[in-house]
């Protein structure tokens, strides 16, 4: 359990399926993420994700807790060889729950979870160009924009720029 300011980051836990199908069956939070969810994400869906996550020796995907319901994920993923000091952190808040700092907070205090219990010295976040919303949350969590992948999105049959931005282990 990761403290988050008023809110709490844990590991998923079965009754929260409900939660994580009403988050990602709605396009304009997943219309953001790089990950393709199955367009009609079903209960079967979730329960399979949450039994997943419960496997991870180190667990590296949460939820986003409000008092007893999940709001929100967040996650991690670790690199390997060259790059094993590495992980790529990936977000998703609810839409109702947009605009209120949860998703800054939750950033924060996971960036400072993952630098501890990994030895990182990088976290990466990748950022579909013109979420504005995600960039800004990035840039109040400590993250720096270091450029710009042209084209290297396909979501929706769209081509989509990337944007990248870091937070290093020296800097934070």
């Amino acid at each position: 359990k990761i403290p988050a300011g008023k809110y709490l980051i844990r590991s998923w836990e079965p009754e929260d399926w409900p939660a994580l199908v009403r988050g990602v069956t709605n396009p304009n939070v997943t219309g953001t993420l790089a990950v393709r969810f199955p367009r009609a994400y079903s209960e079967e869906h979730a329960k399979a994700w949450i039994n997943l996550c419960a496997m991870e020796a180190d667990p590296v995907n949460f939820a986003i807790v409000d008092g007893e319901e999940a709001i929100g994920g967040i996650g991690l993923t670790l690199q390997r060889g060259t790059r094993r000091r590495a992980a790529e952190v990936g977000f998703w808040l609810a839409e109702e729950r947009w605009g209120e700092g949860i998703a800054t907070t939750s950033v924060q205090a996971f960036a400072e979870f993952a630098f501890a219990q990994f030895d990182l010295l990088r976290l990466a976040a990748y950022v579909f160009a013109g979420n504005n919303a995600s960039v800004r949350v990035l840039e109040k969590a400590g993250f720096t924009y270091e450029g710009t992948l042209r084209s290297s999105i396909i979501k929706d049959e769209r081509v989509i720029d990337e944007l990248v931005y870091a937070l290093v282990r020296a800097d934070h």
